[in-house]
């Protein structure tokens, strides 16, 4: 079983607390995920207050090298990405987290995984 929370279980969860229909509970949490998209498309960012901030980033263009063939330079063009920022609340809680509990798989060494290693 995967450890990741899929929109099912959200919606699963929300019926269970609400006893709302559950075709109401899945096109109101896909209403509030189209306009979280939109919003962030049209690059303004998504707060959600104790929660986080979902942010536009616009990541510079660079050089980069391909596994493969390292002797070849590939360019990297610019592009946005959305980072997300913990709120308050969040952060208390993932300070309560065991981290040993957690897989290997999920550590992180770097705050980028998508950049190229540096050239030697």
């Amino acid at each position: 079983m995967s450890n990741n929370l899929t929109k099912r279980e959200i919606v699963l969860d929300i019926y269970k607390k609400t006893g709302f229909p559950q075709k109401q509970v899945v096109d109101t949490v896909q209403l509030t995920l189209d306009i979280i998209q939109k919003a962030l498309s049209q690059g303004r960012n998504v707060e959600l207050r104790n929660f986080g901030v979902l942010e536009v980033q616009v990541r510079k263009s660079r050089i980069g090298r391909n596994p493969n063939k390292p002797e070849a330079e590939v360019v990297i063009p610019q592009r946005a990405v959305v980072k997300f920022k913990s709120g308050k609340i969040l952060k208390q809680q993932l300070k309560k987290i065991d981290l040993a509990s957690l897989t290997t798989a999920s550590v992180v060494d770097t705050p980028d995984q998508d950049m190229a290693p540096p050239s030697v």
